[in-house]
C-alpha cells in the first residue's frame, strides 16, 4: 500500500496571526486612546465632548433611566468589563494560575507592593492640598491590555513565566482596585435598593448551590442587580463582579464536563466584545484631554504629578522592590528563565495604569478641571513607563530558549 503525504497546511496570513493574537485588545486600545487625543485637540473637539455630555435613556414602567453617553459606557458598559475581570479573578484562583500558595506568593507580593507604593508617592505630593488627596488610588492599578501588549511586540525576548507573572500581578492588582472601589468610592447609601440588591444576590448563589448551569437566569437577574447596585449608591460596575462571583465553574480537570462550564463560556463570549469594543470605546471617551493652554507647568501640579510619579516611579519600585525581598528572603522564586534586568523591565510596564487608572480618576473627582488633570497624569506616567519597559527589555533582554516558551 502506497502512503499518500498529507498535504502541507496553509500558512497563516499576517492578519490571521493578528486577529487571533492576546495583545489584540492592548493594540486596539493604544489607538483608541491616540485617536481621542487627536480629536480633542482638532476641530471637532466642540462635536466630540458635546456627544459625550448628550442625555440617553428609557422607561420600562415605574423604572427611568436618563444618563450621559460618558455615564452609560463608565456605569453600563464597564460593568460588563468588570463581569469579565470577575469571571477571570474566579477562574485564576480556583483553576489557574492564582490556584495554591505556592503560585500566588510572587505576584501577591509584588502586587501588595505595586499598589501601596504608587499611593504613597501620591499621597506625598497631595498632602497640602487636602482637596486632591482623594486621588490617592488612581495610580495603583495596571492595565493588563497596554502590558501584555508591549510584550507581544518583544515576542521570545520575554520568557512565558514572566508573561505568567504579569497576568497573575494584574489579576491581583484589579482585584484590589475593586476592594478599592468599594470601600473608598461609594456615595451615600439608598438602604432600599442595597437590600434588593442584597436580596437579588442571594438568589444568585441560591441558583449556583442548586446546581443550575444555564447562564440566562444569571444574566437576567443580573441585570436587575445592575440597577438596584446603581440606585444603591455603591458603583454600579461592581454588580459586575459580583454575579461573576455567582457563575457556577466546573474545574477543567473534572472531565470534558468542565470544558462546557458556564464561566468558561461566558468568559469566552465576552473576551472579544470586551477586548475590543467595550474597553477601546471607554479610553476613546475618557482619553480625550485638550492641551490648550498646557505647558510643562501643567504636569507639575500636585494631582497630574502625583499621578505621574506614582505610576513610572511607584510602580517599579513597589513590583520590583517588594518581588527582589521575596526572592532573596527565600519567600519566594524568580520565575523560569527569568533574570532580574527582565523582571525590572515587567515591573516598569506595571506602570501603564491606563483602563482602571482613569476609571478610578473619573470616581474620585467632579470637578472637569481635576479630571483632566488625571488624565494628563495618567498619559504622562502610563507611556513612560511603556517605554522605559519595552527599551529595557528589548536591549537588556535576550532570546529565551524554546524550552522557556512552552
Amino acid at each position: 500500500m502506497t502512503l499518500q503525504a498529507s498535504p502541507p497546511s496553509r500558512p497563516v496570513s499576517f492578519l490571521q496571526a493578528f486577529l487571533r493574537s492576546e495583545a489584540l485588545g492592548g493594540y486596539v486600545l493604544m489607538l483608541a486612546a491616540v485617536v481621542a487625543l487627536i480629536v480633542a485637540n482638532s476641530p471637532l473637539a466642540p462635536g466630540y465632548f458635546e456627544i459625550l455630555g448628550a442625555k440617553l435613556g428609557f422607561q420600562a414602567g415605574p423604572v427611568l433611566l436618563k444618563e450621559s453617553v460618558l455615564h452609560w459606557i463608565n456605569d453600563g458598559l464597564m460593568a460588563v468589563f468588570f463581569l469579565l475581570v470577575g469571571l477571570e479573578i474566579k477562574r485564576e484562583v480556583l483553576d489557574g494560575q492564582l490556584r495554591g500558595a505556592a503560585r500566588i506568593v510572587l505576584p501577591g507580593i509584588a502586587a501588595l507592593g505595586g499598589m501601596a507604593m504608587p499611593a504613597l508617592i501620591y499621597v506625598l505630593l497631595n498632602l497640602g492640598s487636602p482637596d486632591t488627596l482623594r486621588g490617592w488610588a488612581i495610580p495603583a492599578a495596571t492595565d493588563i491590555a497596554f502590558a501584555l501588549g508591549i510584550l507581544a511586540l518583544l515576542g521570545s525576548r520575554v520568557p512565558t513565566s514572566l508573561k505568567v507573572f504579569l497576568t497573575a500581578l494584574a489579576i491581583l492588582d484589579d482585584l484590589g482596585a475593586i476592594v478599592i472601589i468599594a470601600l473608598f468610592y461609594t456615595s451615600e447609601l439608598n438602604l432600599f435598593a442595597l437590600g434588593m440588591a442584597g436580596a437579588l444576590l442571594a438568589c444568585l448563589f441560591c441558583l449556583n448551590r442548586a446546581g443550575v448551569l444555564r447562564l440566562a437566569p444569571y444574566l437576567l437577574i443580573g441585570a436587575v442587580l445592575w440597577y438596584f447596585v446603581l440606585k444603591s449608591g455603591v458603583h454600579a460596575t461592581l454588580a459586575g463582579v459580583a454575579l461573576a462571583l455567582t457563575i457556577p465553574l466546573r474545574p477543567r480537570n473534572q472531565g470534558r464536563a468542565g470544558e462546557h462550564s458556564p464561566l468558561h463560556a461566558l468568559e469566552h463570549a465576552l473576551h472579544k466584545p470586551v477586548a475590543l469594543l467595550i474597553v477601546p470605546l471607554f479610553g476613546f471617551a475618557n482619553a480625550g484631554v485638550s492641551f490648550a493652554g498646557m505647558g510643562l507647568s501643567s504636569l507639575a501640579q500636585p494631582v497630574p504629578l502625583g499621578v505621574a510619579l506614582g505610576l513610572f516611579l511607584g510602580k517599579q519600585l513597589g513590583v520590583f522592590g517588594f518581588a527582589w525581598l521575596a526572592i532573596r528572603t527565600g519567600v519566594a522564586s524568580l520565575p523560569r528563565h527569568a533574570s532580574f534586568t527582565q523582571l525590572y523591565g515587567v515591573a516598569l510596564l506595571c506602570g501603564i495604569g491606563f483602563t482602571m487608572s482613569l476609571f478610578i480618576g473619573a470616581l474620585a473627582f467632579s470637578d472637569p478641571a481635576a479630571v483632566d488633570a488625571t488624565k494628563i497624569g495618567v498619559l504622562t506616567g502610563s507611556l513612560a513607563s511603556a517605554v522605559a519597559g519595552f527599551l529595557l527589555l528589548r536591549t537588556g533582554g535576550s532570546s529565551v530558549p524554546a524550552a522557556a516558551k512552552a
